[in-house]
């Protein structure tokens, strides 16, 4: 596997993340591909649980890991920088918009996505095309695809 600087790679964040082992599995994909992580608060689960601590093993690095308390602080850490909206009702296709090393890459809840009022602040929002009437991959699935294409973009 080729190696590159973690530090130009896209930051990941999560809304309010309700499942742990998906949040541990994409501790791991953050770890594996350079990509700091960003989690907003509050977390569905305690960071304790059992079935969240056998999938992050030891790739849980609090270093890498940046919470915020509310979506509010969130919000207001990001000012100056471009949030992009990861959701099913996006219009653009992830393949066709172009990443840059300093976006922040936001996944909603599992079990919700994210709220009206934090959708309508992004303009910036992108899809994965299904087959079907299917309704979601998993978030962790998800993150590893965009994650994945946004790395390829930017050729780190």
């Amino acid at each position: 596997m080729t190696h590159y600087k973690a530090n130009l790679a896209p930051k990941i964040a999560l809304y309010e993340p309700d499942i742990p082992q998906n949040t541990a599995a994409i501790i791991r994909t953050c770890a594996c591909m350079g990509a700091q992580l960003e989690i907003i608060e509050p977390c569905g689960f305690l960071f304790n649980d059992k079935r969240f601590k056998r999938v992050a093993m030891d790739y849980m690095d609090t270093k890498n890991i940046n919470f915020h308390q509310s979506a509010e602080d969130f919000f207001k850490a990001k000012s100056n920088d471009r949030v992009i909206l990861i959701t099913t009702k996006a219009k653009k296709i992830y393949t066709d918009f172009k990443f840059n090393e300093k976006d922040t890459l936001l996944f909603g809840k599992e079990s919700a996505g994210v709220p009206k009022k934090v959708h309508n602040l992004l303009k910036e929002k992108i899809k994965i095309p299904m087959v079907g009437k299917k309704r979601s991959l998993n978030l962790s699935t998800s993150v590893a695809i965009i994650l994945s294409e946004s790395l390829r973009q930017i050729k780190i």
